[in-house]
């Protein structure tokens, strides 16, 4: 499938989220005895409420603390304490502002200082804490206006950008001055690609990103499920990502993501493209084909896939563990495909713990004597049977064989011999030994575990499974062939194709099964199974998982699994 970015459509109101002018903001200020919602009380309320540049209603009222009110704020506020006096209680206003505020998004110029008064007096009158959402317009001054005003207090904003109402300590006069000032910010977040709610609300964490410009790459992006592509100015794919929500995952990057590559990512980014995709299923797959063919370079998984290897014991008389890169119809057994040659190396120093399978590569005749060979270093050693040197026969040789494939199947005395080392090895305080054998007992279970998975996906054949969103989709042995929309409009998907189901999976397909196998593990609550061919669940023995060792302590085993 080519990735391009899709010709322009009608976009649907999920596409648009929720645009910006039909989002009602209650602008709000108080006025308070202090700076501790703990300590101090609220003396005034001023709120707004407005849509789409129309004011909708305003709500102010003083509020007798309760409390004496300092010289320095009545100084500041020209709030006096006869003022006060005859205006109500907080618990009689309290009421009557939920009410007004409803479910609007909450704006303030530092609004976490308001919510904080608000919230404390909520658990004081036993109301819930407030679950609006909020947008505070000094995070936005220093993300839009920053390089053009002193600083980003209200007053020296409002002056600065000619705000119609200007701030003067006064709770109502504030949040008139307040609205005044984002709907100037909402003017210049058209410029960032800024058109819903939800770009509004990520905004302030962008921070003057020094890539900020570039968010206008983002602005054809839908909030749909599907896959991304950063591309340079060659038009080389430079990384593929999928996401539920394809817009937001793409200015995440422009938010507070600091790891160590993003940075040099976002610089090399010329363009943007995007495929939407039915579902979340969907759109791990389509990542994982395009990640193995297009190998975009920041990409760890585009490493990861080249290193793929098979862990193999050989069809021949004297048989013997190797890696290889690929699987042949040869009789041999194997096991993967696995991550790296790391692992691989890690599972046969597993089985060759356990069995004493030779370990050298020569050539052996079919007598299994080699005239003037003498045995190899670990048969000397005692570790492992060598028949260049005579001493052992076929059938002796073959039973080693046996167990070392049930080594690879985890069937056997594999893990209980490897759990056994390892204590061992313990209680000698052998540690680095303890945790090397750790390592292999682990390296093998897991191994093993993923090729149980892997087959099992293989072996079901035909399965079509129902999203909780409505969508679906089709497997053919693992492989995705067919998506269908929440109305049931199918659409076929390009595919390799699917393995036979008495075959192991060759490693080209090997890492889009195993995302189907994970995505359905991580939602098996959330899917329907509407149908399978030969069943999708089956009873396996369970495996051991092998626990990182705590600093300072031996490995650890733990049997639950």
């Amino acid at each position: 499938m080519a990735l391009t970015t899709t010709a322009p459509v009608q976009r649907s109101f999920d596409d648009l989220g929720e645009p910006l002018f039909d989002v009602t903001f209650c602008v709000l200020d108080l006025e308070t005895t202090g700076g501790s919602p703990a300590a101090c009380e609220i003396t005034e309320v001023g709120a707004v409420l407005v849509r789409g540049g129309t004011m909708l209603g305003r709500f102010q009222t003083l509020v007798n603390p309760g409390v004496p009110i300092p010289p320095e704020i009545t100084y500041l506020t020209g709030i006096t304490e006869a003022l006060v006096a005859p205006a109500p209680m907080i618990d009689s206003v309290f009421p009557s502002l939920l009410e007004f505020i409803g479910d609007a998004v909450i704006v303030g110029h530092n609004i976490r200082f308001d919510l904080s008064f608000l919230n404390a007096a909520a658990a004081r009158l036993g109301y819930p804490k407030l679950a609006n959402r909020s947008v505070d317009t000094c995070g936005l001054a220093r993300r839009l206006v920053r390089d053009e005003v002193p600083n980003c207090k209200l007053d020296t904003l409002a002056s600065r950008l000619r705000l119609d109402h200007r701030p003067s300590h006064r709770a109502l006069d504030d949040a008139m001055a307040t609205t005044d000032l984002l709907h100037v910010l909402l003017e210049r977040c058209g410029t960032l690609g800024v058109s819903g709610l939800d770009d509004l609300l990520n905004l302030p964490r962008i921070e003057g990103h020094a890539q900020s410009g570039k968010l206008r790459l983002t602005a054809h992006l839908p909030r749909s499920a599907g896959v991304y592509l950063f591309r340079d100015r060659h038009d080389r794919p430079l990384y593929i990502g999928k996401a539920t929500n394809l817009r937001a995952r793409v200015r995440s990057y422009f938010s507070n993501d600091d790891r160590r590559k993003i940075g040099q990512l976002l610089r090399e980014t010329d363009k943007i493209d995007h495929v939407v995709c039915a579902n979340a299923l969907h759109a791990e797959v389509l990542e994982t084909r395009l990640i193995r063919r297009l190998q975009p370079r920041f990409n760890r998984r585009a490493k990861s896939a080249s290193a793929a290897c098979y862990v193999k014991l050989t069809n021949e008389r004297f048989a013997r563990l190797s890696i290889v890169r690929d699987v042949r119809d040869d009789g041999a057994v194997y096991l993967g495909p696995l991550s790296s040659r790391r692992t691989a190396q890690l599972v046969i120093d597993a089985v060759h713990t356990v069995v004493p399978l030779r370990r050298c590569t020569a050539r052996v005749p079919a007598s299994g004597l080699v005239p003037g060979r003498p045995p190899c270093l670990p048969a000397q050693l005692g570790v492992s049977l060598c028949p260049c040197g005579g001493g052992i026969d076929a059938a002796t040789y073959a039973e080693a064989v046996a167990d070392a494939a049930a080594a690879l199947r985890g069937e056997g005395p594999v893990f209980d011999v490897l759990t056994r080392r390892m204590h061992e090895l313990a209680e000698a305080e052998r540690f680095e030994e303890a945790a090397d054998c750790r390592d292999r007992a682990d390296a093998l279970a897991t191994a093993v575990h993923r090729h149980r998975r892997l087959a099992g996906l293989v072996a079901a054949g035909t399965v079509r499974l129902r999203l909780a969103d409505g969508s679906g989709v089709e497997l053919d042995r693992g492989v995705l062939i067919r998506v269908h929309d929440a109305d049931g409009v199918a659409s076929a998907v390009p595919h390799a194709e699917p393995p036979p189901a008495d075959r192991l999976l060759p490693s080209e397909l090997a890492d889009e099964v195993l995302a189907v196998s994970r995505f359905l593990d991580r939602y098996a609550d959330r899917l329907r199974v509407e149908h399978a061919q030969h069943g999708l669940a089956s009873v396996l023995p369970r495996l051991p998982t092998f626990a990182p060792a705590p600093s300072n302590a031996p490995a650890a085993v733990d049997r639950r699994r």
